[in-house]
């Protein structure tokens, strides 16, 4: 895959990304090691078809990243997610589970991907959750359900710009893209994301997303 090499500081050393792929089906176990092996900085160190399995096998190998299917036997991918605390966790999803997608968010999930994203997107996802971001594909918080319309205390501390920011990162934009649409710079994005995550007392993007969809800051299925 040309273009799509890691950057250095996601391989100290020259240490391959360390990953581990659970799923039911056996072609597309097979699928996703093409594709990722392919990059040359990745490497799929087991496989589990099924929770229980890929509890096991993470708990004993510690791999970078945990590539989670939500349907699986035994044990469902946000029971085996919920089980991983700590973990960086990718779940991994097909059309036709949006309600599974808060439940997997509160589980501890570090990103969430549909599985028929094109190659490069499913590559860049692993290698943000395997650098300690999170990660939710726009394609998916579109989809997102329903919520209620409480809206947290917290959220009237936010200035007009970190609010603003605050719904783009909630729908799933980068910092790059959010820096785009509102003609700042970078930096000045990343200095509002920490305010708004220190204000509302977030650990991370995901979290972000599940706050701004439960409160009904923003409705599912509206663009930035």
């Amino acid at each position: 895959m040309s273009g799509q090499d890691a950057p250095d500081e996601l391989r100290p050393g020259g240490r391959r990304l360390r990953l581990l792929i659970a799923d039911d089906q056996p072609l597309m176990r097979a699928g996703f090691r093409a594709v990722l092996e392919a990059t040359g900085d990745m490497e799929v160190i087991a496989e589990a078809s099924d929770g229980v399995e890929a509890v096991a096998l993470a708990k004993r190998l510690r791999p970078d990243v945990v590539l989670m299917d939500i349907r699986m036997p035994l044990l469902d991918g946000i029971a085996a997610t919920r089980q991983l605390p700590g973990d960086r966790v990718l779940i991994l999803t097909t059309f036709g589970l949006d309600d599974y997608i808060i439940e997997a968010l509160r589980a501890g999930a570090s990103g969430f991907i549909l599985k028929d994203v094109p190659t490069a997107e499913l590559v860049r996802a692993v290698r943000v959750v395997a650098a300690g971001d999170a990660l939710l594909s726009p394609g998916v918080t579109r989809r997102l359900p329903a919520s209620a319309t409480t809206t947290p205390a917290a959220l009237s501390e936010l200035t007009e710009r970190e609010r603003e920011v605050f719904e783009l990162l909630a729908r799933g934009l980068s910092n790059a893209e959010i820096a785009q649409l509102l003609v700042v710079g970078d930096a000045t994005v990343k200095t509002h994301v920490s305010n708004v995550l220190a204000k509302l007392g977030l650990r991370d993007r995901v979290q972000a997303v599940v706050l701004a969809y439960e409160s009904g800051m923003i409705e599912p299925g509206t663009s930035p």
